[in-house]
């Protein structure tokens, strides 16, 4: 079968022959229409071959599809690092605005059901007890992949809804699709799936269905790895609560994932992959890279990606991403573009303290402020944006271009690796361990960084807590200012702080240090840490994230936290056209009531 699915026409878009697809195409779809006349019987109750197996999970992965720009441009427009253009429809306009009307295209539950329903139907039916000839189970890891499907998508509806109906039976008769259904928070919704998941989680979380590649696309991309997503359940859950416990789990399960992406007692490390000045910058214009800051899509051992949702490559096959025409001039969209970087997004780049490490590597010099094409601060910015022009053909019109190298392909990316350690630093810090996720953003992890910077400070049965955080420093080797200096490096080392990315050699960097006041005690000084550490931590989850479909979900998280969220959540969002110019839009000032926060559709879903 898999070579069926490489050189045949059932690649994802085409799986019209999938049984779940098939059956349940407008199961969902009608699920919150209570006038339909449609009736919608599945055609088979049981699902008990590799053939059923292959063709229900691309039917799922289909419908996820109509998921992929939307999951993007809700946790981006709405956020404080891009604003849209003139050219921009008003659909995508009212979202920034957040005056989003039910017939809003970005305003569409039913899609989030579509992707569920399929999921039911396969949980409710797959034969999980079959084996093959060589005693293997046929389903398990397509029923585990489902599951975490499933637990992602509930996850992302409910983020922004905020309230929502929650069935986990397939939906098939216009009957059930009546029914009145239990309504789930963000708390509900996550306590279910992190029971849900946890029972699959110590073997499938290593095990994922492998379909070969698909359109040039390597199959291993197409999966939500469980110990992610409970991850994040963890850490919405914790937000949402203010439990301690709940932030410690959720730094666990990004651990795991970390721990054994590649196999048992496997290396996942951060990478050496940095954008920076060269070493002794006086003239400033020399800038170095090392490796591609970009998440390619070629899997291996060490890759940036982890999880896309592949899209169509035409659109006329009915599933295609509008992203590259949105975030770039193209000749498909006239050279006009949609969203841009915000006065904000500038701002926080351009200010950080570029720190570029002297030829002797002691010493340090600081890149200069004012500098043309965004270069001075990090260069995360620079690296990913450029702008220029071109002309019209007809007029010869000059017409400004910008490209935002993170939408240069047609598939939209989800997770990658370094979100997965910023999660697992936040949920550190908010457990009580600044000190080490400092030392994410700071210089990376291995257990020598740990005995020296981390383990002095706490206490006995703190410290064997963190001791579950295994980094053996011959196989997490931290990067060095001599290897930076010298243009070369080991090939232990592979580690590095986040921060180093596009800011320079951060462990260097007076600017960057945690505030230790030797007047206080530990306890005082963790409370201390921790709002310094949350705060560099938005910080870098805009410099490394900004325009992929996080921002406004990071703020919101931030923003449970914090003594006044609602306020919170003005202040960051109304800061998008400058800090010193805030917006005024009713919209998101309306923000200060958290329940404004969530969408609404024709009152059926969301908070009232």
């Amino acid at each position: 079968m898999i070579t069926k699915i490489k050189n045949s026409a059932s690649c994802i878009v085409y799986c019209a022959l999938c049984i779940v697809n098939c059956a349940l195409l407008a199961g969902c779809a009608d699920f919150f229409e209570r006038d339909s006349d449609n009736i919608i019987y599945a055609d088979k109750e049981h699902l008990n071959n590799a053939t059923d197996s292959i063709y229900s999970m691309t039917g799922i992965l289909s419908k996820l599809q109509s998921l992929a720009d939307r999951t993007i441009l809700l946790g981006e427009v709405r956020g404080d690092l891009v604003d849209v253009t003139s050219v921009a429809s008003s659909d995508l306009r009212d979202v920034a605005l957040f005056n989003v009307g039910d017939n809003n295209q970005y305003n569409v539950p039913r899609d989030y059901y579509a992707v569920i329903n399929n999921c039911n139907y396969f949980i409710a039916h797959a034969d999980t007890a079959l084996k093959n000839n060589r005693n293997e189970y046929i389903f398990m890891k397509e029923y585990a992949a489902t599951k975490a499907i499933r637990a992602w998508t509930y996850l992302q509806l409910v983020l922004n809804y905020g309230s929502v109906p929650f069935v986990t039976d397939p939906i098939l008769t216009k009957q059930e699709a009546e029914a009145t259904y239990p309504m789930y928070d963000l708390q509900a919704v996550c306590q279910y799936f992190i029971n849900d998941l946890l029972p699959l989680a110590e073997k499938y979380g290593r095990e994922y269905p492998y379909y070969g590649t698909i359109r040039n696309t390597d199959s291993r991309f197409f999966w939500f790895p469980i110990n992610i997503v409970l991850g994040d359940l963890y850490l919405w859950q914790a937000s949402a609560s203010g439990s301690t416990e709940l932030y410690r789990q959720a730094a666990l399960r990004y651990y795991k994932y970390i721990s054994e992406r590649n196999g048992m007692n496997s290396t996942y490390p951060t990478g050496i992959n940095l954008y920076t000045w060269s070493p002794g910058s006086t003239t400033w214009n020399s800038i170095r890279f090392w490796g591609s800051l970009s998440a390619q899509e070629a899997y291996m051992d060490n890759s940036e990606l982890i999880t896309m949702i592949p899209c169509d490559s035409i659109r006329a096959e009915g599933n295609y991403s509008e992203l590259r025409n949105l975030f770039n001039s193209r000749e498909e969209n006239d050279y006009k573009y949609s969203l841009t970087p915000s006065t904000r997004m500038i701002e926080i780049s351009e200010s950080q303290q570029h720190c570029c490490v002297g030829t002797n590597a002691t010493s340090v010099t600081y890149a200069p402020k004012g500098m043309s094409y965004h270069r001075s601060g990090d260069l995360r910015l620079f690296y990913y944006w450029s702008e220029g022009y071109t002309r019209d053909k007809n007029t010869g019109e000059q017409i400004e271009t910008q490209t935002i190298s993170k939408y240069s392909t047609r598939n939209v990316h989800v997770y990658r690796k370094m979100m997965v350690y910023l999660r697992m630093a936040e949920a550190l810090n908010m457990a009580g361990y600044p000190r080490m996720a400092f030392q994410i953003l700071s210089q990376g992890l291995n257990n020598q960084v740990l005995s020296e910077e981390v383990y002095p400070y706490y206490s006995q049965s703190d410290s064997t807590w963190i001791s579950q955080f295994d980094f053996p420093a011959s196989r997490y080797g931290i990067f060095t200012a001599e290897a930076l200096a010298n243009n070369r490096t080991t090939s232990t080392m592979n580690t590095i702080g986040v921060h180093t990315r596009g800011s320079g050699f951060t462990p260097l960097n007076e600017y960057y240090q945690l505030p230790v006041d030797t007047l206080k005690t530990e306890a005082e000084q963790t409370a201390t840490f921790q709002a310094y550490v949350s705060n560099l931590l938005l910080t870098e989850e805009a410099l490394e994230f900004a325009f992929e479909g996080t921002r406004y979900y990071d703020i919101m998280r931030f923003a449970m936290r914090s003594s006044n969220p609602g306020q919170f959540m003005v202040d960051k969002i109304s800061a998008r056209k400058g800090a010193e110019n805030k917006m005024s839009d009713a919209g998101i000032q309306a923000l200060s009531d958290p329940r404004k926060w969530y969408l609404q559709w024709n009152g059926k879903i969301g908070i009232e």
